[in-house]
């Protein structure tokens, strides 16, 4: 299998690049410095050059905050980028396999996990953006599978528990909202869902997640247990920690289909995580 990882100096694509070559394939990476994907021939190139069998699509404008400010660029990227990778990946027969988010879900779903076919409505810029790219995909390639997933963390990129984890060491209390609840998903094991997709033949949609749920204050609640930490975690409300992004307050993700690869429990993510960090 021969893939095309686009955004492979971030997060998530660095890691499905590696990934990739662990299981043998022939895994090729690019970031902006390679082609700007918002341009259809840069893409188009770019794509004709390493004649791949899959592109997993993982640049993205993921800023929350700074989409609300600068939507026109978070639409370039988020949707005119994604358009343009996939309409170049058709050309040349092949899938794409793209990353998106809980938060083109409004959160107002009340007693279940948000599955593929539910209603979407994004609350803020950030989320309508990526559910522009998320139909751009579909209408310029048939082969393709959409990869939402959720409240994502790593190395090799900035996350809540990295952030959480830098302020215990500096700081004998945080404060974290307790009335927003997702799915947290590690990269490690959201990287391997998204190249067992790009090497099956099922289209659509699919809720690619950790396991499970918890609000924000749980996860750091978690995330210090299994790190040893005593920092002091109080509770607060979104409404209290202000931000110029609105967040669904309920954004758990879960899966309609059987073909969707399932994510371990997202407690395994964070133990994971930290013994990653821990070695490096």
């Amino acid at each position: 299998m021969r893939v095309l990882v686009t955004g492979a100096a971030g997060m998530l694509g660095h890691r499905v690049v590696a990934d990739a070559r662990a299981r043998g394939w022939d895994a090729v990476g690019i970031d902006l410095a390679e082609a700007d994907l918002t341009d259809p021939a840069a893409a188009q190139d770019v794509v004709e050059e390493h004649a791949p069998d899959a592109v997993v699509h993982c640049a993205a404008f993921t800023d929350v905050d700074g989409a609300e400010e600068h939507e026109a660029r978070a639409l370039a990227v988020n949707a005119d980028a994604s358009a343009n990778i996939a309409a170049a990946a058709a050309m040349m027969g092949a899938r794409i396999v793209a990353v998106s988010t809980d938060y083109v879900f409004d959160g107002t779903l009340t007693g279940r996990p948000y599955v593929e076919s539910d209603a979407t409505a994004p609350l803020g810029a950030y989320g309508r953006t990526k559910l522009a790219g998320e139909e751009a995909i579909a209408g310029h390639n048939p082969d393709y599978a959409i990869a939402r997933t959720a409240w994502l963390f790593g190395l090799g990129g900035k996350s809540f528990p990295d952030t959480m984890l830098k302020a215990a060491a500096t700081r004998d209390e945080v404060a974290v909202v307790t009335d927003q609840t997702g799915s947290p998903t590690w990269t490690g094991h959201l990287s391997p869902a998204l190249l067992d997709l790009a090497a099956v033949t099922a289209t659509g949609v699919f809720h690619t997640a950790g396991g499970g749920q918890c609000t924000w204050h749980e996860l750091t609640v978690e995330l210090y247990r299994a790190a040893g930490l005593a920092t002091r975690i109080r509770e607060t409300t979104a409404a209290e920690f202000a931000r110029p992004a609105a967040r669904p307050a309920w954004s758990v993700l879960a899966t309609e289909r059987d073909e969707t690869p399932r994510l371990p429990p997202w407690q395994d993510g964070v133990a994971a995580y930290l013994r990653e960090r821990n070695a490096t």
